[in-house]
């Protein structure tokens, strides 16, 4: 899965500084906020807004038409919800590091993925559940089937949401300038760091993609 990921050139057209590390995680054990992750959110709740970080998503979001205002960056939204809210452990876990670092973090069910995810910009006639379809232009991740979310990082599909019942799971962290290369591959650790803490057999694999690479 990991070498079959990719990242459309139009992308990279938009934002050259774009990059994600990619994180398979496999044998997760999963389950409900329990004390431990719920002192990982209210630690990163506790975390300055890193506010240079997010109005660089704003301005990529602007950049293919998009409100950012109205759909806003998932970083953006999330330090807008502080304190974190509890949803179960691997995502609070990823959230926890989205807010430490302001950078967006998707997590999702690798089981429920049809061939790989790849970002590219749509054409306005693919497949997105309840969220519409996206417009002419627009930054998706997608699959096989069609959409997994909208405008970059805004909203995931309900079909590959990440759950208490999934075991095998993908992670996407995405960055863009003023974050270093470094500060991502350093987020990158924590997290597989945290989601060993709740699955010590759990088996974890990245891939850092990139206009360098």
């Amino acid at each position: 899965m990991l070498d079959e990921i990719w990242v459309d050139e139009a992308v990279y057209a938009l934002r050259p500084d774009f990059a994600v590390l990619v994180m398979t995680a496999h044998g997760l054990r999963n389950g409900p906020t329990d004390d431990r992750s719920r002192a990982w959110l209210a630690a990163a709740s506790e975390q300055p807004v890193q506010t240079e970080k997010i109005d660089a998503w704003k301005d990529a979001y602007r950049a293919f038409g998009a409100k950012p205002q109205k759909t806003r960056p998932s970083v953006d939204a999330l330090t807008r919800r502080l304190p974190l809210p509890e949803i179960n452990q691997a995502v609070d876990a990823y959230n926890s590091i989205s807010v430490k670092h302001a950078l967006p973090i998707g997590g999702e069910d690798l089981d429920h993925y049809a061939g790989p995810p790849r970002l590219l910009r749509a054409d306005g006639d693919e497949e997105a559940e309840a969220l519409g379809a996206p417009e002419p232009g627009e930054v998706i991740w997608r699959d096989d089937l069609g959409v997994t979310c909208r405008r970059w990082n805004w909203r995931q599909v309900a079909r590959t949401r990440l759950t208490e019942e999934t075991t095998n799971a993908i992670f996407l962290l995405e960055r863009l300038e003023p974050m270093s290369m470094e500060e991502l591959k350093e987020a990158g650790e924590e997290l597989a760091n945290l989601l060993t803490e709740l699955s010590p057999g759990v088996r974890i694999s990245t891939r850092v993609l990139s206009e360098a690479k």
